[in-house]
């Protein structure tokens, strides 16, 4: 479907109350407007996060939750910094 939108005072774009509400657009939600050679295409956060996904989804390894390893590396990182200060601590009571 076509729609039309209209510049107002500001550059702000009206967009048709029928667009807004077929892809769920409440006041204060984010717009993308992507220029290609093609044109510009607008696109909404929900759509741009979704296309994200999609690009990443070939690196998600299965069973493994990218999560719990970075939070696993950072609890690692965090036990070899309090030896060290530990180590420090020690060092200097002598």
């Amino acid at each position: 479907m076509t729609y039309m939108a209209k510049v107002i005072n500001g550059g702000k774009v009206v967009l048709p109350a029928d667009l807004r509400r077929e892809l769920g657009l409440e006041t204060g939600d984010h717009v993308i407007f992507e220029q290609t050679e093609n044109g510009v295409v607008m696109k909404t956060h929900a759509q741009v996060i979704r296309e994200i996904q999609d690009q990443l989804r070939p690196f998600k390894r299965p069973g493994a939750s990218e999560v719990d390893a970075l939070i696993a590396e950072r609890r690692a990182e965090n036990a070899k910094e309090e030896a060290e200060v530990a180590e420090m601590l020690a060092r200097r009571a002598k």
